[in-house]
């Protein structure tokens, strides 16, 4: 079987339907900073539809490790959603879903539905390898950072 460069799996996405090709930015590794510690590593799906997340941090004393699949909704014999989404499956068992929403150089992802209350917005800086900004939620919140390793 002839293996696929990232090059290749993501002009194959590219003649798609999908908006999830705004996000090329995250690709990579990144290092944490403010509150959280640890790493984040976006890669694209084979076929370039999905882009996956592996995250390992400590935040308030917590080891958190997890997958995320973000990309847009396309239930069996229907078209693709307009909305980036993700789920997210963790070390403790849970669950969680979010939008994505990239606006110039600002990172939206809302905890389950756009508009919701708990939220991150961060800025990109100019050259795409760094972002700053916070997570906010009924009752906390926390400052978080990201600079591009790799």
């Amino acid at each position: 079987m002839e293996k696929k460069s990232n090059d290749q799996t993501v002009a194959q996405a590219t003649n798609s339907n999908t908006g999830v090709r705004s996000l090329e930015l995250l690709i990579g590794t990144w290092q944490l900073g403010g509150d959280a510690s640890g790493t984040v590593r976006y890669e694209w799906l084979e076929g370039g539809f999905f882009m996956l997340q592996h995250v390992d941090m400590k935040l308030f004393g917590n080891h958190i490790v997890c997958v995320e699949v973000i990309g847009h909704m396309k239930p069996f014999g229907q078209e693709a959603d307009e909305q980036i989404r993700s789920k997210v499956y963790d070390n403790a068992g849970n669950t969680l879903d979010y939008v994505y929403e990239l606006e110039g150089n600002t990172l939206t992802i809302w905890g389950g539905e756009k508009g919701s209350p708990a939220f991150f917005s961060g800025t990109f800086s100019e050259d795409g390898n760094y972002n700053s900004g916070a997570w906010v939620y009924p009752g906390g919140g926390y400052q978080s950072t990201m600079q591009k390793i790799q």
